[in-house]
């Protein structure tokens, strides 16, 4: 009777984990379609390209996995973004000192991850109609003080140095973002913290009969998320060598693409830093190997608009799929 049970379930575990690793495993086969496909694919110099390319797109998309844990999204983060590196770029051509204009570009971030909390948590406006809201404001704030022009020149060597520079043939930007995908990875999988954001996102009534301060956590999902994207902002505008008013606007779809393509592995339904990173992985080469054909831009927004489908159908199928 037992062997009876276990052949019966052998099935559906090894369905389960079809799907649990189905992602990785397209992930793979795109790999190698694209190295047979493109000669310069596989190249040394074009794969430092995708890992600096990818690693402010990592940032943007872990800040996002901590809103995500808490079941909320946020839909300022490309803006934020933009914003916070024009920011930061207008005050080094102004003469003020690196440190202080980088806290200014993260001050940005900081700003907006409070409102938007304030806004969710306090006033009650949804996520997804409060971040929406805020990243049209950033994205008028962002074309109103840079008057709709890229801001470059006089800025500091230091500076472009964290987006353009390398350490033996490692990006310094890949450095910085392996630090804040570590410092996420032990936050949200071996601290309070992480615990209580993902009690929150996975029960509310639970969480708050447990004692959990569900506002708090919620807010600051938000805030972190936000305070992420202008980290990724500062440092996209460092790799250009400029500030340029619409730069962050693609990592709105691309983050969310990649926490919902990561939210198909590990632990499906769920946004976890580890999956968020191979999604970002995925979308990176996607966009790639899509370059290097020299396809249209739209061309890559229907396959990354396709992936999403994909990515969340295939969740649906294992779990029950709650965003708001």
């Amino acid at each position: 009777m037992t062997t009876t049970t276990v052949a019966r379930g052998q099935p559906k575990t090894r369905v389960r984990a079809l799907y649990r690793y189905s992602t990785l495993l397209a992930l793979l086969i795109m790999i190698v379609v694209f190295s047979l496909t493109i000669e310069r694919f596989l190249t040394a110099r074009n794969i430092v390209n995708i890992v600096q390319q990818i690693s402010m797109l990592t940032i943007v998309a872990v800040g996002l996995t901590y809103a995500l844990a808490a079941r909320e999204l946020d839909l300022s983060v490309g803006n934020v973004a933009g914003l916070a590196g024009i920011a930061a770029t207008l005050a080094l051509v102004n003469g003020v000192p690196l440190p202080l204009a980088v806290l200014m570009g993260l001050s940005v971030g900081l700003a907006f991850g409070i409102v938007n909390a304030v806004m969710v948590t306090v006033v009650g406006i949804p996520s997804l109609i409060a971040t929406l809201a805020a990243g049209s404001i950033a994205y008028g704030v962002n074309f109103w003080i840079s008057g709709g022009r890229a801001i470059y020149g006089g800025l500091p060597a230091t500076f472009t140095n964290w987006g353009q520079g390398t350490w033996g043939i490692v990006p310094i930007v890949a450095v910085i973002m392996l630090a804040f995908v570590a410092l996420s990875y032990v936050v949200l999988n071996h601290s309070v913290t992480g615990r209580y954001l993902y009690a929150v996102g996975a029960n509310v009534a639970a969480a708050r009969l447990a004692g959990v301060k569900v506002r708090l956590y919620k807010g600051l999902g938000l805030a972190i998320s936000a305070v992420f994207a202008s980290s990724a902002g500062i440092l996209l505008a460092a790799r250009l060598g400029s500030g340029q008013p619409g730069a962050g606007e693609r990592y709105l779809m691309d983050g969310l693409a990649a926490v919902f393509i990561g939210m198909t592995m590990f632990r499906p339904g769920v946004a976890t830093v580890a999956g968020t990173v191979f999604g970002a992985l995925f979308i990176g080469v996607l966009n790639n190997g899509l370059n290097l054909l020299g396809l249209d831009f739209f061309v890559q927004n229907i396959a990354k608009g396709v992936l999403m489908l994909l990515a969340v159908s295939i969740v649906s199928r294992q779990t029950t799929v709650r965003l708001l």
